[in-house]
């Protein structure tokens, strides 16, 4: 998967960011793909994940 599949996407973070700068990963979620990068270098590399290898890392950390 490529990182174009986001190119138009939205990005988001968490509620749980304060805003200040810290340390905070921002999400795009598209059909097909997920994306990941920092929030402080939006123009920085970005990971990208298909939707379900990502919807099982999010259910293990969810225990």
């Amino acid at each position: 998967m490529s990182a174009l599949a986001l190119e138009n996407a939205a990005w988001r973070k968490s509620s749980y960011s304060q805003g200040n700068g810290g340390v905070c990963v921002e999400v795009a979620v598209q059909p097909a793909v997920v994306g990941v990068r920092d929030s402080k270098d939006p123009d920085g590399p970005v990971l990208v994940f298909d939707s379900g290898s990502f919807a099982r890392f999010l259910g293990t950390l969810k225990g």
